[in-house]
């Protein structure tokens, strides 16, 4: 749907304007949706001791967490663009804890398998966070917004590997035992996930001139712009091919970022007899890449865009999912174990790279449809989780061969990238969005938005 008063800068140090306070709030939810999402998997070692669990039940396990995203991803871009991203959020934050906290309750491995399927939910957190940015930011900087904003959240999946840990050893100290103790460390993330649900509902619109009930109701949205059933959006985004295109190259980036969320802390562990600690450690390198990794697919994104326009887009997506796949290669023939976390931190850096520069293009395949073009792209991340957690599940492989074939399946997926194509109308109308958008934001004096604060 057309949105208007989107803003033209992002002026990171303000949250004077809805356009600031969204994009603040909308990373730092999808932060802690991460955090909760992956927090149980640097514990896995205990957990896997407590509750005898075999490779196979583990892979199960990770394949659940990332399993019923799919479907939730699915439904969740509609929704947006039915009731609003804020109620949406704010919804799913309040839910998704619930399965966060009472995961510790779980004490078997059909309990712990429907825990972590429960919530797998809040990683639908993801296709929120991009479509509310991309309600709030004008075309020049949509990129660099979606890929801040969802690289400072996937951040939580590094964070949580490191901070875990820390937060079993504090409740430990106080003379709890490891059974005891990695259910209660469950149960922090879940709260602080209640808190940030509150400043949502409280400090967030769904586009710069409101709610959509509200500009319903004014005649702000008009019915030609507006999907608010949303089946007319989802059959639309369903028929592109575009839209399956970015489904599958959101798998094989995304999708390998959550295989590695879910396996880097026990992999490490495991190969190199490291302690829990040390390999949570080591495992959070991999997530913290997310600092500035995916902003700069994003940026990147945004320049190729303004020199050659959506096609510039296009191209580098495919560079940097090609260097993806051959790094993700090399990373999984690593012996010695400083060589092994270099070349990881070189492939988590073209991961997220590749995330932001996929969620460059999302906005321009289809304005009208976006909750649900993000929607199938998201679920596309997780499906391709799922695809890995098969290669990691399977007694005949080792770690190192499942993540060897998995760097070929992103080498070979990386070519779909460039059979995204957009008709020379859209070309001709994104480019002059483009450069309206350039104006208006070098006619604003320093530091401010398009929008005055409310």
């Amino acid at each position: 749907m057309e949105i208007k008063n989107k803003a033209p800068r992002i002026n990171l140090f303000s949250l004077r304007t809805v356009q600031m306070r969204t994009f603040h709030l909308t990373w730092l939810a999808f932060f802690l949706c991460f955090f909760g999402w992956f927090g149980i998997a640097p514990l896995m070692p205990l957990v896997r001791d407590d509750l005898g669990l075999t490779k196979g039940e583990i892979g199960n396990t990770i394949i659940a967490s990332v399993a019923i995203t799919v479907l939730v991803r699915l439904l969740i871009g509609p929704l947006c663009d039915k009731i609003g991203p804020r109620k949406t959020y704010t919804a799913l934050l309040v839910i998704g804890s619930l399965p966060v906290m009472l995961i510790g309750l779980a004490d078997s491995y059909e309990t712990f398998l429907l825990a972590r399927l429960a919530i797998g939910s809040i990683g639908a957190s993801f296709v929120i966070t991009q479509y509310h940015t991309s309600t709030m930011f004008a075309p020049n900087v949509v990129g660099t917004a979606n890929a801040t904003t969802a690289g400072w959240g996937n951040l939580g999946g590094g964070v949580t590997q490191m901070v875990m840990p820390l937060i079993l050893a504090m409740v430990l100290g106080f003379g709890v035992s490891e059974t005891m103790g990695w259910r209660l460390a469950m149960v922090f993330p879940g709260v602080i996930m209640l808190v940030v649900a509150v400043l949502y509902w409280f400090f967030t619109t769904d586009a710069p001139d409101g709610n959509y009930a509200d500009m319903r109701k004014s005649g702000a949205l008009s019915p030609e712009d507006d999907h608010a059933g949303a089946t007319k959006g989802m059959l639309a985004a369903a028929k592109d091919y575009r839209v399956w295109a970015l489904f599958l190259v959101y798998g094989a980036c995304f999708g390998v970022e959550l295989t590695i969320n879910n396996i880097a802390a026990i992999y490490f562990f495991d190969r190199f007899e490291l302690s829990l600690q040390t390999a949570g450690l080591i495992a959070g390198l991999f997530g913290l890449m997310n600092i500035f990794a995916r902003t700069l697919g994003g940026v990147f994104s945004d320049k190729f865009a303004a020199k050659g326009g959506l096609s510039g887009r296009v191209k580098f997506l495919f560079l940097a999912l090609f260097i993806e796949g051959v790094a993700l290669v090399a990373f999984s023939m690593m012996d010695a174990l400083v060589i092994a976390v270099s070349m990881m931190v070189v492939f988590s850096l073209f991961v997220q790279m590749s995330e932001g520069a996929t969620f460059g293009i999302v906005p321009f395949v289809n304005r009208k449809a976006l909750g649900s073009v993000a929607g199938i792209v998201g679920a596309g991340g997780n499906a391709g989780a799922v695809a890995a957690g098969f290669l990691f599940k399977s007694e005949a492989l080792t770690y190192q061969q499942g993540l060897m074939y998995l760097g070929i399946a992103v080498i070979v997926c990386s070519f779909a990238a460039l059979a995204v194509r957009f008709s020379e109308k859209t070309v001709a109308e994104e480019k002059e969005r483009f450069e309206k958008a350039m104006q208006e934001r070098d006619a604003l004096p320093s530091g401010a938005q398009a929008v005055p604060a409310e």
